[in-house]
This record gives structure tokens, sequence and C-alpha cells, in this order.
């Protein structure tokens, strides 16, 4: 794990960007795991600035969502297809046929797992994947108690989840139960891992992920055993880390290096 530990999420969001795109230049045809929620969505405007610049295209790169509710239509307006076409594709000149969302809408669930699980696999696998983090450090639904092996699944939601993501919807009622989500040990097969955290409301899982033990309880502390990957955090997600003046330097000459 390396930890870029940043003053705000704004500097975060754009180191992380950097990272992505300095792969989309290096492999203009590379495999990318897309988060959604709040966390990326400066991360996706900076590489949205980067494509109307110039310098990058997305014209060859694949991209697989991580999760989508369970129940929701693609066109509704709080499902992950319908957010990543506002907050991303439609802002860069990816091809939408390159890019896929689990179908919420899918009757046969484990059908629709096994097929996304077997097409990431035919592209070659993810090149690099983006996270968020959970304030009980989930990461994508895999929520506290989930396999660190699991595999792209249907997963029931916490009520810690849906209370987070209420605010995204009219009232709670109105959040899905359960949602399609990609396992912790799918996730774990990307080559890279950029997770951003941002907010005080996140140190303790940051915490719990980088300096407390590996379980599935904080299910981003499965990263501890990844060889390549990167935590971009502000500085209020960092707070309660011991270490985080020894990662604040590492982080530096690590980046500087790159």
């Amino acid at each position: 794990m390396e930890i870029v530990i940043c003053r705000t999420k704004e500097e975060a969001s754009r180191k992380a960007a950097d990272m992505v795109a300095a792969l989309v230049k290096k492999n203009p045809k590379c495999v990318l795991g897309l988060a959604t929620g709040s966390t990326p969505v400066l991360m996706y405007s900076e590489l949205a600035k980067d494509v109307k610049a110039k310098k990058i295209s997305f014209k060859n790169v694949r991209s697989w969502n991580l999760d989508e509710y369970y129940g929701l239509a693609p066109t509704h307006d709080q499902s992950y297809r319908y957010f990543m076409n506002a907050n991303f594709f439609d802002r860069i000149d990816i091809k939408k046929a390159n890019t896929h969302v689990l179908n919420g809408l899918a009757k046969d669930w484990r059908k629709e797992c096994a097929a996304y699980e077997k097409a990431i696999k035919a592209a070659g696998g993810i090149d690099l994947q983006v996270l968020g983090i959970g304030s009980d450090g989930h990461i994508a639904f895999n929520e506290p108690g989930s396999s660190l092996a699991s595999r792209t699944r249907l997963v029931s939601l916490t009520p810690q989840t849906i209370k987070d993501n209420a605010r995204f919807f009219a009232k709670a009622s109105d959040v899905p139960r359960h949602a399609l989500s990609m396992g912790v040990g799918t996730i774990c097969e990307a080559k890279k891992v950029v997770l951003l955290a941002f907010g005080a409301n996140k140190a303790d899982a940051v915490k719990a992920a980088v300096e407390g033990g590996m379980s599935q309880f904080c299910t981003a502390s499965a990263l501890q055993a990844h060889n390549d990957a990167w935590f971009f955090c502000d500085a209020a997600a960092a707070a309660k880390l011991k270490l985080r003046k020894f990662y604040a330097w590492r982080s530096e000459t690590v980046l500087a290096s790159l």
C-alpha cells in the first residue's frame, strides 16, 4: 500500500487522475474498473478536462463498473449506469459499447454475475480499479462480514449503507436493499488499485483499512495484501493514521519517481 495524503480532496483527486491518465497514455486499450458515489466525481471531472484539452483519449478504453442497485433500471436517475453516463461517460470520448455496468433488472442474477466475471477475464483483467471506501470500511458493496475471497454476486445492504445512501433518494425507504457487486476477490485481482477517501467521516475506515488487521469486517483491509494499491486521502480522512507523517513523506518520494 502507498498512502498519498493531500491537503484537500481537490488535490487528491487531481493526483489520482494523473495516475489514471498516465495509464491511459501508456496503454490506450487499457481496462478500467470504475466506482460511483460522490467520492470519485472530482477525479472524473479532472479526467474529462484532460480529454477536452486533448491530453488523453478514452476512445479505445474499456471499463467495468463495481456495482449496481438490484431492481433499478439503467434509466433510473439513481442507478449507477445513469450516474456514470452523467458524471463521466457523456463527458469523455469513450465508446458506450465499451462501458459495462451490471444489469440491475437481470432476472437471473447468478447468470448475470457469472457473465460479468467471464467478460472481465476475457478482456485480460482490470488494469486499474478505482475505489471509494464506506464509513464502515467496505469497498464496492462488500459490507462487513463479506468474504475476502468473494466474487461478483447479489448482496444485501447494511442499515448503515442504506442510511449513507439515503441522501440520494427522496426518502430512505426508496433505497434498494440489495445490489449486484464485484466481490473482494474480484477487486483484488486488478493489477493496480486507486482508492479515494475524503472527509472526517472516513477517518476510522481509512485507519482500519491501512493500520488494522486484515479482516472481513473491514473489506478494504484486503488491499493490504495487494502489491500495487494506492490510497489518495485528504487531510481529514488521514487524520487518525498513526504513521501519517511517514506516509506523507514516503508518498512524495514515490510519486516523484513515477
